[in-house]
């Protein structure tokens, strides 16, 4: 509710990785390696020390992806609608499985996404008065940034702290045809949560094609969950 201050335990970590990975010729992104792990299996992991309860929304080899989630004593939840209807069904899918008064969701595409995330989204919360439904983190765009010029800070509106209690406004916005993440968000009480130190300049660097992941093992030879 309004004007508590949030702790890990309030927060469920959801790792999205239902996607179709159409940018990688429709091979389950979540299950390519990044240092030797599964892509979701890292996000959980540098997750998994900053919240309380663990989900991994995925779509496709469920099986896989309960073996390697039960060390962590993550749960898995499939997207209740078909055809992969984008990132705001698994929001949904999360939101409906969650337990705690709060949803972070997260892409499994973007390994290197800060280690204080929470810490940084719940003080913009804090900041903003403990009013907020939404805290979305903002951060360096390096995909869009032209040929020497430096990455613009943008919205990153996956990496996404929710209340539990919008998944009614959510499902009735996915039901009408609604698919896009900014004009659901755009509906609710909004902070940004912005990472803009010299450590975050990759933070939310994802890897949309098999070049792009093998980009960041190179620039980061050394990450770790």
């Amino acid at each position: 509710m309004d004007g508590l201050p949030l702790s890990p335990s309030d927060i469920t970590g959801c790792v999205l990785a239902g996607g179709r990975g159409s940018r990688m010729g429709g091979v389950d992104k979540g299950l390519q390696t990044f240092h030797g792990q599964p892509l979701a299996i890292h996000a959980l992991k540098r997750l998994a020390p900053q919240v309380g309860p663990l989900l991994i929304n995925a779509n496709r080899h469920a099986d896989a992806y309960a073996e390697l989630a039960l060390p962590l004593g993550a749960q898995l939840c499939s997207d209740a609608l078909p055809d992969y209807p984008g990132p705001l069904a698994g929001f949904l899918s999360g939101l409906l499985q969650c337990q705690t008064p709060w949803l972070l969701c997260i892409p499994c595409d973007t390994p290197l996404f800060p280690a204080d995330l929470v810490a940084g989204m719940t003080q913009a919360y804090q900041l903003a008065g403990m009013q907020a439904d939404i805290i979305i983190a903002h951060g360096r765009d390096t995909e869009r940034a032209g040929p020497g010029q430096p990455p613009e800070l943008r919205s990153q509106p996956v990496f996404c702290l929710l209340r539990t209690t919008l998944k009614d406004s959510l499902r009735e916005f996915i039901t009408s045809g609604g698919r896009k993440i900014d004009t659901w968000t755009g509906q609710h009480r909004c902070v940004a949560a912005v990472f803009d130190r010299p450590e975050d300049a990759q933070a939310f660097s994802n890897a949309n094609t098999l070049a792009q992941l093998h980009d960041l093992e190179q620039a980061m030879p050394t990450a770790k969950a």
